[in-house]
């Protein structure tokens, strides 16, 4: 495993890694770019180059390329091993040549993983045919692994029993549940089947098509797989695995309601396209797209509840500062059907053709409106809570300009309406860390601060392989200037701060003139703990030649003149 681990990190760096999702530009030796893990508007994201590591002084998350996508992608440390080594066309090795032993949630990616190729290796002719029928083709069905689940009471479970999984593991992954007796029944049955993974890849849940002679016509037609260890359906896209290149490659995602409309919009070219799998779509949706892309179409069924499921995902999308659009398909026809039926040009044209999603409500509501005072309230309770999710000043201006035009109203009035609306903003789905660069310091004076800044060249100069600075010296010489109460204060800074201060004294210092600047650094440290020193001592003599006691007044004196003279020497004024 360490071997792996090296190897990535040998063909990939950090700016390899961390450009693919957020913009990086160059700020003297290292790089900068706003913060995708909270909302900000001036960068303080920060990427080193040099020693492989990124910190955000913001909210203060900072590591390497595997913590990076560990955060940025929802993983765990095997999840980002699996993408990096993917990246990297590196293998994964455990350590000698054989793997770890498997935790908890190691077994349950396996046992999925053993599920998929069950349900595969079950589709049969009528759930095949059924697919085409619909449009789909060979090359999609493989590639989407869509399986089918048959009529028996327990013949999955049966079958990752005989791989040697447990009715424990078979039930946390949702694959099975108890019956009344304490035995395993299937969790899916008579079900087309659609595996869904996370963003490395790895499957993680199912949701099933209701399909076959024997499925109850009382049986949802769609069931996905409940909560479990792997799968936090408010988290997880269908299809974000495969569409998270093309959406940031094309600068936008389309987002679809069901399994079938994302097979058929991904065959048709559209392969930006995710799903929702088993709920609405949720701001921590919106954050997964946001750091992909700033830009979304909306693409749900054109009845009244893929209308209002529309404008939901909106609202989770606008707070989260996401640029809305939404597509208008023809009446009665999800994009699967639409494709299907009106083929590719149709489905290209409907998204082409997408409107902002205040404009989209105005003409919904206005076409449907039997009165221009039913348009007037409707517009008051539908369309303008929309404008209170809205990020951009400028885009709410002209949205505002919009609905006054249409409504034939002045601009004033409708933003006295939108101040008298009730309190109905969302939350906002990034809530950014809780900051941790705001620690109290031991000492908040400037002695401190100033060693803290050497402090940081320290902790730069260690973290590189080949330091400008001999180290050795270099620690012995700081000890000396800030004294040893201060040193080991400096020793309880976190290991978040630390990080903190590598990057600002990388920042700072560049390698032509760190070592002048560390030296001059640790003389004005020197004077004013010297300088410190003194002060106190003359307070002491005063009080010593007021107690009258001869002997404290020599010892006083004769510190305050070595402390003087010191001073001097070093040549500085304080």
């Amino acid at each position: 495993m360490t071997d792996t681990v090296q190897q990535i990190k040998d063909r990939l760096s950090i700016v390899d890694v961390v450009s693919q999702y957020v913009k990086l530009e160059r700020a003297g030796v290292t790089l900068k770019a706003r913060c995708p893990f909270h909302a900000e508007r001036t960068p303080s994201f920060t990427v080193s180059p040099e020693r492989g590591t990124y910190h955000c002084f913001g909210c203060g998350v900072g590591g390497d390329i595997f913590s990076f996508v560990e955060a940025i992608e929802g993983l765990d440390f095997k999840g980002a091993l699996k993408v990096l080594a993917d990246k990297a066309g590196v293998e994964i090795v455990y350590s000698g040549g054989q793997k770890d032993e498997k935790d908890e949630k190691a077994r349950l990616f396996e046992l999925m993983e053993v599920a998929t190729i069950y349900y595969t290796s079950k589709l049969d002719d009528a759930a095949r045919n059924y697919l085409k029928d619909r449009g789909m083709e060979d090359h999609t069905i493989k590639h989407f692994r869509v399986g089918y689940a048959g009529n028996a009471w327990s013949d999955a479970c049966d079958y990752l029993r005989s791989k040697k999984f447990t009715d424990t593991e078979i039930v946390d992954s949702g694959m099975g549940k108890k019956n009344e007796r304490g035995g395993l029944l299937d969790k899916f049955r008579n079900r087309i089947m659609f595996p869904i993974a996370d963003s490395a890849g790895r499957i993680i849940a199912f949701s099933g098509r209701s399909f076959g002679e024997h499925a109850s016509p009382e049986a949802p037609k769609y069931l996905n797989s409940p909560e479990t260890p792997l799968f936090h359906k408010s988290n997880i896209l269908y299809g974000f695995d495969k569409a998270k290149i093309d959406m940031r490659k094309l600068g936008c995602a389309v987002l679809v309601e069901g399994q079938m409309d994302l097979l058929a919009s991904h065959q048709a070219g559209w392969g930006n396209t995710v799903a929702v799998s088993g709920t609405a779509f949720t701001p921590e949706h919106a954050a997964l797209i946001k750091r992909m892309t700033d830009n979304i179409v909306i693409a749900l069924d054109a009845d009244a509840a893929g209308i209002k499921a529309a404008g939901k995902a909106s609202r989770a999308a606008l707070a989260s500062g996401l640029n809305v659009k939404v597509a208008q398909l023809p009446t009665g026809l999800d994009p699967a059907d639409l494709l299907l039926k009106e083929g590719p040009d149709a489905w290209r044209a409907s998204i082409r053709d997408a409107k902002d999603i205040i404009t989209f409500l105005l003409d919904v509501l206005q076409e449907h409106a039997k009165s221009p005072d039913i348009f007037r309230r409707s517009v008051e309770t539908v369309v303008l809570p929309f404008l209170q999710d809205v990020q951009s000043p400028i885009a709410r201006e002209q949205y505002l300009h919009e609905i006054a035009g249409r409504l034939g109203v002045s601009i004033d009035a409708i933003a006295q309406a939108l101040k008298n609306l009730p309190e109905t903003l969302l939350q906002h789905p990034v809530t950014p860390p809780a900051t941790t660069m705001k620690q109290a310091d031991p000492i908040r004076n400037m002695q401190f601060d100033r060693a803290r800044e050497a402090f940081s060249i320290l902790l730069w100069q260690q973290s590189l392989h080949k330091p400008t600075l001999d180290l050795e010296a270099y620690t012995t010489d700081l000890k000396e200037a800030v004294g040893f109460e201060i040193f080991a204060r400096l020793q309880l800074i976190p290991e978040n701060e630390r990080e903190s201060l590598r990057f600002s004294a990388e920042h700072l210092h560049a390698s032509g003139t760190v070592i002048p600047a560390a030296k001059s650094l640790l003389r004005v440290i020197t004077a004013e703990r010297l300088a410190s020193e003194l002060s106190e001592a003359t307070k002491a003599l005063e009080k010593a030649e007021h107690a009258g006691d001869e002997a404290e007044i020599e010892r006083l004196m004769t510190q305050c003149s070595l402390l003087t003279t010191h001073i001097a020497q070093l040549h500085i004024t304080v």
